[in-house]
C-alpha cells in the first residue's frame, strides 16, 4: 500500500526581506481583527463591536510586490516579446496547464560554487549518475543549494546558475517547466555584470533567460525544499501559475507528489 506525501517547494512571501533588490522588496500591509470590526461599520451601518464574536471582525492583507516576488514561474514573455525564433511569446495567462503538472526531476549541482555556470556536459554527467534520461515535459528541477540562504542579503549572490547551452539542452528535448533553487535561473547577477565589465560580451548577459527567444519555455525561481523531495526522480510536480492578464510571471506554489509504502 502506498501514501502520497506532498512537499511544499515554495517560499513565503513575507514583508521587508532583503532577499530582493530594493525596488522588488514586498510590502504587507496587515488589518487585525480589531481593525477589522471598524471595517465592517461600512458593511453593515449601526453596528457596534459589542455585536460581534469577542468584539472582532474580518482580517486583511493588502499587498505591494512585483509578479517576480517570492516563489514565481516566469513566461517567456519575460524574457523577450517573442519565441520559437519569431513566434509571439507566451504571457503567464497563455500558458498551456498541461505544462504545469507532470513527471519531476531533480538535478544537484550543490557543489559548484556561487555563480559557477552549469553547463550542458555537467547536465547529462548528473542525468547518468542519476540513471534518469529526460522526456518532453518533465518538470526539471535544478538544486544549488541557495535556499538556505533566504532572508538574507547574500542570497541574491548564492548558487550556480545555468547558461545558454544547458538551458537549450533541456528545451530541445521538449522541457517546458524547469525550476531553481536561487533568486534567479542565470548565474547570480553579480557575477554576470562582472563577466559583462571583464570581457565586453554581451552574449553573457541573461543568456539563460534569453534561450527563451529561440525555444520558449518557463522557468521557476526562488524555490526551496528540494532535498525534501528525497529522490531525484519517479514524483508528480504540480506548479499552476496565478493567472495575471498579459503579465511576465505569476507567483506559484509548487508541490512535488511522491508516492511512498505506508
Amino acid at each position: 500500500m502506498k501514501r502520497k506525501k506532498f512537499v511544499d517547494l515554495s517560499l513565503p512571501i513575507e514583508s521587508g526581506l532583503p532577499s530582493d533588490p530594493p525596488m522588488m522588496i514586498p510590502k504587507i500591509d496587515y488589518v487585525d481583527h480589531i481593525q477589522g470590526a471598524e471595517g465592517m461599520k461600512e458593511f453593515f451601518p449601526g453596528v457596534t463591536p459589542e455585536q460581534l464574536p469577542g468584539g472582532m471582525g474580518w482580517a486583511v492583507e493588502f499587498l505591494t510586490l512585483a509578479t517576480h516576488s517570492g516563489t514565481h514561474l516566469d513566461a517567456p514573455y519575460h524574457y523577450h516579446p517573442t519565441m520559437d525564433k519569431g513566434k509571439l511569446s507566451f504571457t503567464i495567462d497563455q500558458i498551456p496547464l498541461d505544462w504545469c503538472f507532470s513527471n519531476g526531476v531533480v538535478l544537484d549541482f550543490r557543489h559548484k560554487a556561487d555563480g559557477e555556470r552549469i553547463r550542458a556536459v555537467d547536465i547529462e554527467k548528473e542525468l547518468k549518475r542519476i540513471k534518469y534520461k529526460v522526456r518532453p515535459l518533465d518538470i526539471v528541477l535544478i538544486q544549488t543549494g541557495a535556499d538556505a540562504a533566504w532572508g538574507t542579503p547574500a542570497y541574491l549572490t548564492k548558487g550556480a546558475g545555468m547558461d545558454r547551452e544547458s538551458t537549450l539542452f533541456l528545451t530541445e528535448k521538449g522541457v517546458k517547466v524547469v525550476g531553481i533553487d536561487a533568486w534567479s535561473w542565470d548565474r547570480p547577477l553579480p557575477f554576470l555584470a562582472k563577466e559583462f565589465k571583464r570581457t565586453g560580451d554581451p552574449r553573457v548577459i541573461w543568456e539563460a533567460h534569453f534561450a527563451g527567444i529561440e525555444i520558449g519555455y518557463c522557468h521557476m525561481e526562488k524555490l526551496a525544499n528540494l532535498s525534501a523531495i528525497g529522490k531525484p526522480h519517479g514524483f508528480k510536480v504540480c506548479c499552476f501559475p496565478i493567472n495575471i492578464k498579459k503579465a511576465s510571471a505569476g507567483w506559484v506554489r509548487p508541490v512535488a507528489i511522491v508516492e511512498e509504502k505506508a
